[in-house]
């Protein structure tokens, strides 16, 4: 069935508003954890739960804390990153995936983005990322970390239900 050049426009118009509403929210809930884990754990750890601690750590590698001397690199790939998914996700036209799921990792790309330029030093994008979630025995890791890894994890689970991880019919380009 076909949808009508209004239909396809509102369709496009509440996948950009839900795709940069995520973005938006976990950005915000990223910044605002890593504000409070500078002010309350600059001289302290918290013990909250088993293996789980709050312990601040300034990250200027990758994920995991790789390639700490590649800092203006990773940044330089981390804005390209955003640049990208924001253009192919505009409209749902170019990614056909689940604009929740794709706000989450724009907003996580986001998040660790504005810490490589907000957080500098004298060098372009030299920033270091603020991690404070320590399992202690995986990478300390923040909210911007845990928006992408899910997001990843469940377009992984749901890409192999059918070819489209949306579940959205895939338009008839004829």
């Amino acid at each position: 069935m076909a949808s009508s050049p209004a239909q396809a426009e509102r369709r496009a118009r509440r996948h950009n508003l839900v795709l940069f509403g995520v973005a938006a929210l976990v950005v915000s809930i990223d910044q605002i954890t890593k504000w409070w884990a500078l002010q309350a754990l600059d001289d302290r750890d918290i013990d909250v739960v088993w293996t789980l601690r709050l312990h601040l750590v300034h990250n200027t590698g990758a994920a995991f804390g790789l390639g700490q001397d590649l800092d203006t690199l990773i940044a330089v790939g981390a804005l390209l990153f955003v640049i990208v998914v924001a253009w192919a996700g505009w409209g749902g036209r170019r990614l056909m995936l689940p604009p929740v799921l794709l706000g989450m990792v724009l907003g996580g790309a986001i998040g660790n983005l504005g810490d490589r330029v907000f957080r500098s030093d004298d060098r372009f994008l030299g920033g270091a990322v603020v991690d404070f979630i320590d399992l202690q025995w995986w990478p300390v890791f923040n909210a911007a970390d845990s928006a992408i890894v899910v997001a990843g994890i469940i377009l992984v689970l749901t890409a192999s239900r059918r070819g489209n991880p949306a579940g959205d019919e895939v338009p008839d380009e004829r």
